[in-house]
């Protein structure tokens, strides 16, 4: 059985921004965060366009549990190296990628924008967080996002994070880039199934309809890696969220 796909009416070019600047606090856009009023119980209420973040039933991230086997379509991953450009945007480590990478779920394609880490993970497996995450935002041809979870445990040093935090920006709006290479195929688990779900945008305006496809086997990321993200981002995690009628799907 094929990934299910949940189109959205949003226009192609509102996502695209959703998708590349979902954790950047936006020119003229009322600013949000993670604690407070502007916190994730408050969202809804900032802004007029937020408002799904407090009205919609197929928000994310949710807690992972009672996931059903299914023959879904494997992921195809079309990764190429990338040169290292990274921002600090206010919320979170973004490194944004370079045209020409993607992939393709059951016959339609995405194309790799941007990837991004918070800790510890949104998404919850059996109630119990992993240590961080790091979402991969892709987006269709039709403007639908689909998004990866790379679930990260405390273990031995990850490669590809040594080569992100060698030029980590500190400060909010700093803006890093080299001539570093960096593939972000080799950030995947080498086991490749993965839960499945209709969900959304994880940060205002919590657009609906995203694709997400969370890999079930974690990574390992060392104590000082994480310790050295949450040092600058103590908080990025938004809560889980209601599943309502929704179903999981695990990829056999």
């Amino acid at each position: 059985m094929k990934a299910r796909m949940i189109k959205t009416g949003l226009a192609t070019a509102s996502l695209f921004l959703a998708s590349s600047l979902a954790f950047a606090a936006a020119a003229g856009k009322p600013h949000w965060g993670y604690e407070g009023h502007e916190g994730p119980a408050h969202w809804g209420d900032l802004a007029a366009e937020y408002a799904t973040c407090k009205t919609g039933k197929s928000q994310s991230p949710i807690n992972i549990s009672g996931a059903r086997p299914a023959q879904l379509a494997d992921i195809r991953f079309s990764y190429q190296p990338t040169t290292l450009d990274v921002v600090n945007n206010g919320h979170t480590i973004q490194v944004n990628y370079a045209a020409g990478s993607s992939i393709e779920v059951g016959g339609k394609q995405y194309q790799l924008l941007q990837f991004h880490f918070h800790s510890p993970s949104e998404h919850t497996v059996d109630g119990q967080p992993y240590d961080m995450v790091a979402h991969l935002v892709h987006q269709a041809g039709d403007g639908q996002l689909g998004v990866i979870g790379v679930l990260m445990k405390k273990g031995k040093a990850n490669p590809v994070i040594d080569a992100i935090w060698a030029s980590l920006p500190t400060q909010a709006g700093e803006h890093k880039q080299s001539d570093t290479q960096l593939n972000v195929a080799d950030l995947l688990p080498a086991k490749q199934s993965f839960y499945n779900y209709s969900g959304s945008l994880t940060t205002p305006p919590c657009s609906e309809g995203v694709n997400w496809m969370v890999m079930q086997a974690p990574v390992e990321v060392s104590a000082e890696q994480v310790a050295a993200f949450t040092n600058i981002f103590s908080k990025s995690v938004r809560p889980v969220q209601p599943l309502h009628e929704r179903l999981i799907h695990l990829s056999q």
